[in-house]
Parts: C-alpha cells; structure tokens; sequence
C-alpha cells in the first residue's frame, strides 16, 4: 500500500484528503507543519507528498510552501510532490513545476482529478525507482565485467550475458561446476571464461573430451599408467588430474564416462586421491573440476547409466547455456565475427539467419558462414552463399533436405577429413559448377565417393565401438549429424 503525506496547518484539510484516500486504498499520513513533514520523510517510505504553500496564519505569499519543496527536494529529488495553492500562489506554483514539482491543484480540489493525478504520479514514480535499480545493476554489472577476461566470446543476446555474469561470479570460488547445454552452443568457451577469472588462472588448465577417448585407455588418460600396465603401455605415462594438480580440469561430455571410472572419479572429487593403472601407491592431487554435458544425466541417473552421488558432487552450481535459437541475438553477431569484416549480409540473408532453428547450434553456424565465404562471389553475402533453403513458409536448411544430400553437404561443412579442398571448391564455383538452381545450392553426389551404408553395416560399427557416436561416425566416414539420420532411418537405437 503507498503511503501518502499530506502537510497542511488545516487539520479539517488533511482529515477530507485522509479519508478520500484511505476509500482508494492509500495509505495516509498527516502533519500540520513543515518540520514535521520532513521528519517523517525520514522515518517512512513516502510514494507522494500533498502540501499546502502556507503554513502560518495570515500568511499568503506562498514562501513558507516553496521554502518546504526545496526541503524536499533536497532530502529525495524523485519524490512526487503535488501542491495545493489558493490563486493568490499560482504563479509561484507554476514556478515550482518548473523546478519539478509534480503537479498543483487549486483549493477547493476536485476530488477525480486529484485522484487521476495520485495515481499517475505514484506509478511513474514506481517505474523511475525500478529503472534508478535497473541502471546501478547494469553499472555495478559493467564494472565487474569490463576487467574481465571474456576469452574472445561473441554475444548480444541477455540469456548469454546472464550466463557470462553467472561464470565470472562463480569463477571467484573453487566449487564444481557442471555446465549443461546442446552440443555447439559454447559451453567449453564458459569454462574458459570460468578459469580465466579464477584464482587459478596461472594454473594448468586441461581440457578432456570424454566422448573421443577410447573406452579402454579411459582411466589411463584420466589417472595415468605405469609401464606394463597393459598392452602397448611402454613408458609410465601421468594422467589428466595429475597434469591439472593445483590448476583445473575440465571434463568435457562426462554423460559418456562408464561406471567403472564414475567411481574412480567420485573418489578424486571426495579426496583428491587415486591410483595409477598398474600400481598400487595412492596419489593426492589438489584440482578444480568444470564439466560439461548435453545428455538428460537426471533421466541417466535413473536408468542406471549415471551415478546420483558423482552427479550432486560435480553439480555444486550448474550453468545452464540455452541453445543459439534460445538467444538469437547472439545469430548476427557472431556470423560477423565468422566471416569477417570484408563480408557484409542482405537484409534477407539477416532475416533467414535469425529465424534459422539452428539445430547443430553454434558450430553449425560457423560451418555455414565458412561454406559463405568460400563459394560467395560477392562481398555481400545471399542466402544461397549460406546454403539456405527459402522456403514459402519457413527457412530451411541443408540438413533438412534430402538425406543423402544432407550427408554428402554435412562432409562439406562438418567432418574436415572427408570435405571437399577449398581450391576444388572454389575452381568449381568460378566454373558455375557449385552451383545449382536459384534459390538452393546442390552438390553432385556422384562426385562423392561414399557408398550408401546398410543397417547391418552401421550395427557392426556400433558394436564394434561399444555405441560411441563420435568413433563409430568417424569409422563410417560420416558426421555425426549424418549418422543419427541414418539410424533413425533404420530404427536403430542407440
């Protein structure tokens, strides 16, 4: 409820003003003097002041009023102050406006018209206090910011600035962090914003991507190896935690570590101790460990695959980064940064980019920009430089065209080891070659050399490399886009 202050030396003035507010759901306060009006702006939390401009008996040059508004003014320069003048005060009324007073009304008021005005007043007043509270977070916000180290991160939109604020608060202490978000949507650059602000930042800082180590050397890169420990171990090799001792691990994609090191590393958490592979002489290392996954680990935890102990010890503070289409603010900002500033976009090539959904996050987006600057032909890129589709009712991209298409463009833009040269491509786009019809760009897939793969093959790849995505895609010649068509073409479950 706000409470309203009424000063006026007549008590039958301020008890009408008092109980026609008091109707209309304010609160009032009444006081016959200047003196104690500013007292009780002092003592309570006022939202309005409605004063009369004389004071003293016989009095009518209005000073006493305008002596008690610069009083105010002086003790909080926003507060609304509506005055209350007789004619013979108009002209030092107006004067007052001027000076910022809120507003006057002639004796007697009408009783609408004051109350239209009390509730405008109090509801800009509202609106300015919270925009005053808006403008000193944002400062105290920039101040933290501007002597941080932001690792080279591109953003514009305020879920990826909340997130940058959350790292840099949190990078200050020493807790686990689990960063969880889609793949290719940034969260190894949070990690290093995390450990470039930290008390660690001259540290080691290493970096483990638990879904690209085979199975079987798992633990070896993580807790190291003596010699003889198994088969090729040749020479005692240290571990991750141990290159990270006194610094930070980071422990990218731990949805896809087995169990068996799920327990090894809730011990390292819990102690900081373990041991080699091959011996048996326990190690203390003292190491912060950031991790990040994209996997549903509460949806793992209860089917068995994740254990809920190492999940409550790694996720101390999770960050939780939102994917591109989340924060397209982020979308043109970040394709300057990729193409560069000898590019420059069409106002529709803008348009489709921003309401692109962006599955492959990110990374896609800079795959497509790289696809841009390679086959444009102009300084100012088009949509078909980016490989888009405009459809009649929404944007579509490569990827969801046909799939054997999708696959042989996924090879151009995703998996390096299987794209086309740079100098093929752009020898072909000189010759007209690359491109295909107006508004779409097509690839000849018999210029590819891969063969279509069966169910059968794709089950053997899949067991061969114990279900790993990251290897059996990379065994088959595909990305790993390419290869979650495929299976979901044959029905084939992870």
């Amino acid at each position: 409820m706000d409470t309203i202050l009424i000063v006026d030396d007549n008590q039958a003035v301020c008890n009408a003003l008092a109980l026609m507010l008091e109707l209309h759901g304010y609160q009032p306060l009444t006081c016959l003097s200047p003196d104690t009006a500013l007292e009780l702006i002092n003592l309570h939390d006022i939202s309005l002041v409605i004063q009369d401009m004389n004071f003293t008996q016989d009095t009518t040059s209005g000073e006493e009023g305008k002596a008690l508004f610069y009083d105010i003014r002086d003790l909080q320069p926003e507060l609304p102050i509506i005055l209350l003048t007789a004619w013979t005060q108009l002209e030092i009324a107006v004067e007052l406006v001027k000076e910022g007073a809120a507003d006057y009304m002639g004796k007697p008021w009408e009783d609408a018209k004051l109350l239209t005005s009390i509730n405008n007043l109090i509801s800009l007043h509202t609106l300015s206090k919270a925009n005053t509270q808006l403008k000193r977070v944002e400062n105290e916000r920039m101040s933290a910011i501007k002597g941080a180290d932001l690792c080279g991160i591109v953003f514009g939109s305020g879920a990826m600035q909340r997130c940058v604020d959350l790292a840099l608060q949190i990078a200050r202490s020493d807790v686990s962090v689990l960063i969880s978000g889609p793949n290719g949507a940034g969260k190894d650059k949070l990690a290093d914003i995390i450990h470039a602000n930290s008390p660690l930042k001259s540290k080691p800082f290493i970096k483990v991507n638990i879904g690209a180590l085979p199975m079987e050397l798992l633990e070896a890169e993580l807790f190291g190896a003596e010699a003889g420990a198994f088969t090729g171990a040749n020479k005692t090799r240290i571990g991750r935690f141990e290159a990270a001792d006194g610094g930070t691990l980071f422990l990218d994609e731990i949805g896809n570590l087995p169990l068996s090191g799920q327990v090894k590393l809730l011990r390292v958490l819990q102690t900081g101790e373990f041991e080699r592979l091959g011996s048996h002489q326990t190690r203390k290392v003292n190491v912060r460990v950031l991790s990040a996954t994209n996997a549903e680990l509460a949806v793992d935890i209860r089917e068995g695959r994740f254990r809920e102990d190492l999940f409550y010890r790694l996720n101390v503070i999770e960050l939780a980064l939102p994917p591109l289409n989340a924060r397209r603010d982020d979308i043109l900002p970040l394709v300057g940064h990729f193409v560069g500033p000898d590019f420059s976009l069409n106002k529709q090539t803008q348009q489709v980019l921003v309401e692109h959904q962006w599955p492959g996050n990110v990374r896609e987006l800079e795959n497509v920009c790289k696809r841009a600057v390679i086959l444009a032909q102009d300084t100012v890129l088009t949509v078909e430089d980016f490989g888009l589709i405009v459809g009649s009712e929404a944007h579509l991209d490569y990827k969801q065209a046909e799939p054997e298409q999708a696959e042989e463009l996924d090879k151009l833009t995703v998996d390096e080891s299987h794209s086309i040269h740079s100098s093929q491509v752009l020898a072909e786009t000189k010759s007209g070659n690359a491109l295909g019809s107006a508004g779409s760009r097509t690839f000849d897939k018999e210029a590819m050399d891969q063969e279509p793969l069966d169910k059968a093959s794709i089950e053997a790849a899949l067991a061969e490399h114990s279900g790993v995505i990251a290897r059996v895609a990379k065994s088959l010649g595909l990305s790993r886009q390419a290869l979650y068509r495929r299976m979901e073409k044959f029905g084939i479950d992870k």
